[in-house]
């Protein structure tokens, strides 16, 4: 694979995906409400628009509400899976082939990819004409240059003729998205976001639909038969399905791979790319990075402590956003894809938990829990919370906001991370214990105790179970998944550690994190 035309593709698939997309689901808003339309179930619901998307789906009918504007086209566009996302039909309207038997879904404009909301655009909407053909140009774009691109790459022959019109078009529909365009032009390759945006880009849905099709063909071809042979082709065509995505999944990287231990003290990582924050956090106080984490897609998620708020960029540095915080955020973990919880220091020292969606920006919800420290830490395990306080850990479900266990350690854990069945923290007040390394286990229902040769720091977990931990002489401790062994990792890499490091691993995304939590450093390691 040539890294170039991967990275071009990278390129290319972010600005349909970064900019173009919400750029067509913003007209497409913009459109309804101009209409005094209240929502976009309304705009769906309304008379001409279903009467226009019902015949982009539908051929040889007649509506009984608007007959002389029926049509039939010689392709039908909207396919169905489209189709049913939008519209749900009402029962006992089987017997009447028209548009006044569907009723439009509660579906948002999030869930609109850019071939659907483009379609819409174009038929429903009112555009100028020199909007309309660049709507009509981005869309076609996304089609011959990613939906059927399962090489994942473009040559640079391609490229520079597509991004001058690409470019072209996007700033015919919005002219301030001159910086985004040339932040994005000039990212480096992040494969872990480039594998995603690919599955997001190729026309599967389509294929699945090719299938699917074919084999209902085949059933309806020998009405009556027996059960038995029904329930066999539906198992096989859902098999059918099923070994499709498994394939482009594999042809991505992103099907199942064995996981081999790794060697004690083995460099498994290379320095990808590194990025400034410095312009980010200018303000003196502002460049404080207490926590920072790794979603699965890739964004990281900072705690600015002094500036009372998260950060969420993407891997370098782009499409920067904040959530502002009421009190100084500490930990940071994700909860899920769009979720993630933080520890967070309120004013006259009354510490909880708060949850936030990092799409919209929204609090989600604050979670009070009785003698929590928010410098403790704070980590998911089994779809729970795990938070530290005065001399115990305390398993929180964040659904609830209820402390469903209680585990005392006769410390004030520190740098608390879950891994496997095993809480891993520090206790940083008894000098005699400064290099020890604890752990939980619910195995065994006890504590136990690693000593390492320095003082532990920052503690994550890599895909084997194994763990790295940073301590304080800056060194990277390699401790085997039991917590009975350890190595000195030793690396090829120009990666400097120092008092103020920490790190992070992202399993989905195969990279770890390390950053200064002074300088605003971030360095984006690749595992090999």
């Amino acid at each position: 694979m040539d890294i170039e035309d991967r990275r071009r593709y990278f390129i290319v698939g972010s600005v349909i995906l970064e900019i173009v997309q919400p750029l067509f689901r913003t007209r497409l808003e913009n459109d309804y409400k101009s209409r005094g339309l209240g929502s976009f179930q309304d705009f769906l619901n309304s008379q001409p628009v279903i009467h226009i998307l019902f015949h982009l789906r539908h051929r040889n009918t007649d509506c009984c509400k608007d007959t002389i504007n029926c049509y039939d086209n010689s392709k039908l566009p909207l396919i169905y899976c489209q189709w049913n996302l939008l519209y749900t039909e009402s029962p006992g309207q089987r017997g009447h082939n028209c548009h006044c038997k569907f009723t439009a879904n509660q579906v948002q404009l999030n869930d609109l990819d850019i071939s659907l909301a483009g379609l819409i655009l174009l038929n429903c909407c009112n555009l100028a004409p020199a909007d309309d053909n660049a709507v009509h140009k981005l869309r076609r774009y996304k089609n011959d240059y990613l939906s059927h691109n399962t090489e994942g790459e473009i040559t640079e022959t391609e490229y520079k003729s597509l991004w001058t019109n690409l470019t072209s078009f996007v700033l015919q529909l919005d002219p301030n998205k001159q910086d985004h365009l040339f932040r994005i032009e000039n990212r480096p390759l992040d494969e872990g976001l480039c594998s995603r945006y690919n599955i997001d880009l190729l026309n599967i849905h389509k294929k699945l639909n090719e299938i699917d099709t074919s084999i209902q063909g085949i059933s309806s071809s020998v009405q009556g038969m027996d059960s038995s042979i029904q329930e066999l082709l539906i198992y096989h065509r859902n098999e059918a399905i099923c070994q499709y995505c498994k394939k482009k999944l594999n042809e991505q990287g992103l099907g199942e791979r064995q996981i081999n231990p790794y060697k004690l003290g083995q460099d498994i990582f290379y320095l990808h790319h590194e990025i400034d924050l410095e312009s980010l956090l200018s303000e003196s106080l502002g460049t404080y990075i207490s926590n920072v984490v790794m979603m699965d897609d890739g964004r990281l998620v900072l705690c600015l402590f002094y500036k009372y708020s998260l950060l969420i960029c993407n891997t370098d540095g782009s499409q920067v956003d904040s959530i502002p915080v009421e009190g100084g955020p500490c930990y940071v973990t994700a909860v899920n894809n769009s979720t993630v919880a933080v520890t967070v220091l309120k004013p006259l020292n009354c510490p909880c938990i708060e949850m936030y969606n990092i799409n919209n920006k929204h609090k989600l919800k604050s979670i009070s829990v009785p003698r929590i420290n928010s410098y403790c830490g704070i980590t998911m395990m089994n779809n729970k919370l795990v938070v530290g306080g005065d001399g115990r850990l305390q398993i929180v479900d964040h659904q609830t906001g209820e402390i469903v266990q209680t585990i005392e350690t006769d410390c004030i854990p520190r740098w608390i991370h879950a891994s496997g069945d095993k809480i891993f923290f520090i206790n940083p007040l008894l000098l005699s214990c400064y290099n020890n390394l604890y752990w939980y286990s619910f195995t065994d229902d006890n504590i136990q105790t690693l000593t390492l040769p320095s003082r532990p720091w920052s503690i994550t977990t890599l895909q084997d179970g194994s763990l790295y931990v940073l301590c304080k002489d800056k060194s990277v401790q390699h401790v085997s998944s039991n917590g009975k062994q350890f190595k000195t990792l030793k690396t090829n890499h120009p990666i400097v550690f120092n008092s103020w490091s920490k790190l992070y691993y992202n399993l989905k995304q195969r990279k770890m994190i390390t950053y200064n939590t002074l300088t605003g450093i971030v360095k984006i390691l690749q595992e090999k």
